[in-house]
């Protein structure tokens, strides 16, 4: 054994062991990896700064590790999961505790109560949907666990290989930032993948945009096609787009764009051209 994975070991818990033996629970069941590191767990929490008037919602709770000194810390937490075994896990463990709300259901279509603050090892299969259903809520700070290709997407700066749509979907939301790499020893069972930890900070666009939906699909069809300069990408996905007469549309934008890959613009520049497209078509 390794000192780094000594030290980690050392920091586990065993009652979280035993638990998961009490209950028969192995995880992975429904893309479930139990973060059992009381040191990344601390962190996390301490990250999310709250306070005794804060509203927090967890989304896929487990075994409620988290979940346990998020109601230390917090006026209310919302805990949603979606597995019945670990359903019945968080009522055994908290219908005692008065300030939790405890939901039983799929994320992705369960309605959110109103929260400050969310604070979730997020099932990583639906990050990127869990992610902008959130991204569509009013709240004040995100501290949220991805996978670590998926976060490192979430934050490039343009022109890199991990820029993409989602980059730039994210920034057209919120602030994001890595706080922290997490490895896969410091779950159980342990994923195939390191893990990272998100701070998200919504706030208004930083740009200006015609069209919301316009400008998310535009960006969506333009990155579908990432390899392409933007005047094929456009002619290419112009099923997704629908723009009368595209290809004079597409011959009135800037050559400066159009001979560009997505790629390589930047957020705000993919926004000007998607804003000419709009105004255009609309004529």
């Amino acid at each position: 054994m390794s000192i780094k994975t000594f030290n980690l070991f050392r920091r586990f818990q065993p009652w979280f062991v035993l638990f998961l033996k009490k209950y028969n629970i192995k995880g992975g069941t429904f893309d479930q990896h139990f973060l059992i590191d009381t040191g990344y767990l601390d962190r996390i929490v301490a990250a999310a700064e709250l306070s005794p008037q804060d509203t927090v919602l967890e989304i896929g709770a487990g075994i409620g590790n988290l979940t346990e000194r998020l109601t230390r810390r917090a006026k209310k937490v919302i805990a949603v999961e979606l597995d019945p075994a670990l359903i019945s896990v968080l009522h055994d463990r908290f219908d005692t505790v008065e300030n939790i709300e405890i939901i039983e259901g799929d994320a992705l279509k369960v309605r959110f109560p109103e929260f400050d603050k969310v604070v979730s090892n997020l099932p990583y299969s639906i990050s990127s949907e869990i992610t902008f259903k959130l991204l569509h809520h009013k709240f004040k700070l995100g501290i949220l666990m991805y996978q670590y290709e998926f976060a490192a997407r979430m934050v490039s700066p343009p022109g890199c290989k991990d820029y993409s749509r989602l980059t730039v979907d994210t920034y057209y939301f919120a602030d994001a930032s890595i706080l922290m790499k997490v490895p896969k020893g410091a779950f159980q069972p342990a994923p195939e993948v390191d893990s990272a930890v998100v701070k998200l900070v919504p706030r208004p666009a930083p740009f200006e945009v015609r069209d919301e939906a316009f400008f998310l699909e535009f960006v969506a069809a333009v990155f579908s096609q990432r390899r392409k300069k933007l005047r094929n990408s456009i002619l290419n996905t112009n099923y997704m787009l629908k723009i009368p007469d595209v290809k004079e549309v597409v011959n009135q934008l800037p050559e400066g764009f159009m001979s560009k890959r997505a790629e390589n613009l930047t957020p705000e520049e993919l926004a000007c051209v998607a804003n000419m497209i709009f105004d255009l078509k609309s004529r």
